[in-house]
């Protein structure tokens, strides 16, 4: 590190420190103080920290996010509650010690195996066969259940789940979870959610110590397949809306603008300084 970007970092964190002193406090003339701190923070950090994010866009896995530089695209699979078989995506990206990645899993192509599987059961085996709810083969129901079911695979791991809440970006419904490794006490941030029938798993890990990985959840937003942001005037749940229950609800333009980017093979577009997106829940301090 040059001695310039030692000395920025040292401002940064002084002028965090700061801030959460000012919060702490707990007086209302401090609170609308603290507003004007932060502001400060962010807007004399700004430079430092256009260096190190930028804004990604992928139109045809739909959606926006803040990374450390451009992340790297790998083509995977992802094994389903009902153990199916569906292509997905892992944007990642590493800042030092740091590990970021987006994990998009595509449901659509869910339905035609779940009709093959029926097609194969043997005469009579519901749990086999399904219904009309459970759609063919359980398709549906593994459509409903796959936000909880990725959040089971974390709940897994060897470590200890500090935070576990509904929550929502751009009015798009989530999971938040926060977990402390049993090992090395490296903590992971993941937030979960579902739109047009695609899963993303958004996780953030840092070592003990470390400031907790939340821009990369509070930059998550939504994009249709001109690259246009999406919010939602209502929240939208995916086991309704994605499987067609109902016609999802209106929506206009959501967050900042950002560069296109074309979809597989990583060829999204990248922009400094990024967009917050909308989320609820509790992010919790070092």
């Amino acid at each position: 590190m040059s001695r310039a970007e030692s000395h920025r970092s040292k401002e940064f964190k002084t002028r965090r420190t700061v801030f959460w002193q000012y919060c702490a406090a707990g007086e209302a003339y401090v609170m609308r103080t603290s507003a004007i701190v932060f502001a400060l923070v962010l807007s004399m950090s700004g430079s430092a920290f256009a260096q190190d994010w930028t804004e990604y866009q992928n139109n045809q896995d739909g959606f926006k996010i803040n990374f450390p530089g451009q992340p790297k695209v790998t083509e995977t699979t992802w094994k389903t509650q009902f153990d199916y078989t569906l292509p997905a995506r892992v944007y990642s990206a590493e800042r030092g010690r740091e590990r970021y990645s987006l994990t998009v899993v595509d449901y659509n192509g869910l339905e035609p195996q779940g009709v093959a599987r029926r097609k194969a059961c043997p005469p009579g085996a519901e749990p086999c066969i399904g219904s009309d709810l459970s759609g063919p083969g359980f398709w549906k129901h593994d459509v409903r259940g796959a936000m909880i079911y990725a959040s089971f695979r974390y709940i897994q791991r060897d470590a200890k789940v500090t935070h576990f809440l509904w929550s929502h970006e751009d009015l798009v419904e989530g999971l938040q979870l926060q977990l402390t490794n049993n090992a090395d006490q490296s903590r992971t941030f993941v937030y979960i959610s579902m739109h047009e029938m695609k899963l993303y798993v958004l996780e953030g890990t840092v070592p003990k110590g470390y400031p907790p990985p939340a821009l990369i959840q509070q930059s998550m937003g939504y994009v249709d397949k001109d690259g246009n942001g999406i919010r939602y005037q209502t929240i939208y749940s995916n086991e309704i809306y994605g499987l067609r229950d109902r016609e999802p609800p209106s929506h206009g333009g959501g967050g900042g603008g950002a560069g296109r980017g074309a979809g597989a093979g990583g060829q999204g577009q990248g922009r400094g300084g990024g967009r917050r997106g909308g989320g609820a829940g509790n992010v919790e301090q070092p």
